[in-house]
């Protein structure tokens, strides 16, 4: 299910390591850790003393009565020891307007704008006023939005494993699909090029992720889209079989 265990952590675990980056709901994956999986590798975390950067950005895109935890909320030590990373990228459809934030100690934070403040510019006034409207109106849209992704997400898991050759783990959150291509017998990075130039259809290949025997898509688009993206996909697939 392309999460790791607390055994798997615990052994990667070095004198040098100092943090874990922590995605959940998962890109390129869409799987999402639950909260006993989550309180399990907390407890790796807080024996190791070292600190977590939990990426929650996907935090409201579940599927099938999936639930997020964030880690900082485990415990009082791992409240002390977390740095939350979110957005309004994805569960607000504000992509363009390139605006997040960070949650944690105060004198991290305070570091963190220090260092923000001489290496980017800042971030444009409306953006932020947009981010405060998001965040304080009802969030109905969201679920809207929400329902809209777990139709696609039925739709192209059909399409996808229908492909002889191509198959898919169901995404618990996020609108990404992480698709095994290794029986096609094509590095990603190849399987993704020929697919743009031949076949018009853009997706992300795995090695980009550590992962060489998948591709990433996205159904963050209309249903007529998708289906016409799957109908390519698998001609292609037919096409090097």
């Amino acid at each position: 299910g392309y999460k790791m265990t607390p055994k798997q952590l615990q052994q990667a675990i070095t004198p040098k390591t100092k943090l874990l980056v922590f995605n959940s709901p998962s890109n390129p994956t869409g799987m999402v850790y639950s909260p006993d999986e989550v309180r399990a590798l907390a407890e790796v975390v807080v024996a190791n003393d070292i600190w977590v950067v939990a990426d929650e950005i996907y935090e409201k895109i579940l599927y099938d009565g999936t639930e997020h935890l964030s880690i900082g909320a485990v415990s009082e030590a791992m409240f002390k020891r977390t740095i939350v990373s979110n957005g309004f990228a994805k569960a607000y459809a504000m992509t363009g307007w390139r605006l997040g934030y960070l949650a944690g100690p105060v004198e991290l934070i305070k570091a963190a704008n220090t260092l923000q403040s001489q290496s980017t510019s800042n971030v444009c006034t409306f953006a932020q006023y947009g981010a405060i409207a998001a965040l304080e109106s009802p969030q109905d849209c969201v679920e809207t939005m929400r329902q809209a992704f777990s139709k696609r997400r039925t739709a192209i898991i059909n399409l996808v494993n229908a492909i002889p050759g191509l198959s898919c783990v169901p995404p618990d959150g996020a609108f990404y699909l992480f698709i095994n291509i290794s029986k096609t017998g094509l590095p990603s990075l190849d399987f993704c090029t020929r697919l743009l130039n031949e076949k018009h259809v853009a997706a992300v290949p795995g090695i980009a992720f550590g992962a060489d025997s998948g591709i990433r898509i996205s159904y963050a688009t209309d249903m007529a889209t998708i289906e016409k993206g799957m109908e390519r996909l698998n001609d292609f697939v037919q096409q090097i079989a």
